[in-house]
């Protein structure tokens, strides 16, 4: 069985909007990203065990809010109190949270099928992120996250850098192509390249 991603109809590469007599290294792109295993991770409210104790790929489990932990594989971004999204190419750590995070403490949710990613970059990527969204995207630095809506439709944002901006979406695999749209819509005014 092959993996068709949420995208798969509708991203095409190429150059859109307003993107005649200007560089193309100073575009903004537009990709969809694949193939990462992303997981969610609920501590149980009655559990006693120590998250901090806890780690994967090397990567201990912060509670801070907007945090992100990072490695060159795996990504760890704050969802909620106790609540964790782990974004890794390595597809294969499934198996070792599983082990090291036990039903009885732990909710452990593979996702990696139900979330369309896209990522934008560049230095006009949080001007596309604040016409659809309400949040201050002013304060958001490299390594921070933040769950909230884009034109109605819930995301997960993670600043991944900021020299140049580089952020990636997450959002429902059923809202993928309306978020899709939306981005890419938002990016016209700017010129964006889509790879």
């Amino acid at each position: 069985m092959t993996l068709i991603s949420a995208l798969n109809h509708i991203h095409k590469t190429g150059l859109f909007g307003n993107h005649e007599n200007k560089n193309e290294e100073n575009l903004l792109k537009v990709s969809e990203i694949k193939n990462l295993l992303i997981v969610q991770i609920v501590q149980y409210k009655n559990s006693t065990v120590l998250f901090e104790n806890l780690d994967i790929d090397s990567l201990k489990l912060n509670n801070e809010p907007l945090s992100v932990v990072s490695n060159n594989d795996t990504r760890i971004l704050w969802n909620g109190p106790k609540n964790w999204l782990l974004v890794s190419t390595k597809k294969d750590l499934l198996k070792n949270i599983i082990e090291a995070f036990k039903e009885t403490d732990f909710a452990v949710t593979d996702l990696s099928h139900s979330r369309a990613i896209i990522e934008l970059e560049g230095q006009d990527a949080k001007e596309v992120l604040k016409k659809g969204c309400p949040f201050n995207f002013n304060i958001l630095e490299k390594n921070n996250s933040i769950n909230s809506t884009y034109n109605g439709i819930a995301f997960t944002v993670d600043m991944i850098d900021n020299n140049p901006d580089k952020i990636r979406l997450f959002a429902l695999r059923s809202f993928g192509e309306s978020l899709y749209h939306s981005i890419t819509d938002a990016s016209l005014e700017f010129g964006f390249k889509s790879l």
